[in-house]
């Protein structure tokens, strides 16, 4: 029972994070609503594997929790440096 409360105060929170991807004034809390959002989905497939009785789930969880930083990372690093590329693509200014 306590897990199942637990996966539907995931899911709201999730649905409440989508409200301020979307509302976000700056690009930076759009990332930071993405990877939070990210973090809420490792967790809920890490529930769910639990409720249902499936510990594989919790190997597809930490998967998919490499997967959200890598990609948080790329996406900081491109509007950083406005590419992925190599840095030597950096104005001097910037480095």
């Amino acid at each position: 029972m306590m897990f199942l409360v637990a996966a539907i105060a995931l899911f709201v929170s999730m649905v409440l994070v989508l409200v301020r991807l979307y509302a976000g004034p700056i690009v930076y809390d759009r990332v930071l609503a993405v990877n939070f959002f990210g973090t809420a989905t490792v967790l809920f497939i890490a529930v769910l594997g639990f409720l249902t009785e499936r510990p594989d789930f919790l190997d597809i969880a930490l998967l998919y929790a490499l997967i959200n930083f890598v990609g948080t990372i790329a996406i900081l690093k491109f509007f950083r440096y406005r590419g992925l590329g190599d840095i030597g693509q950096v104005p001097e200014q910037e480095r």
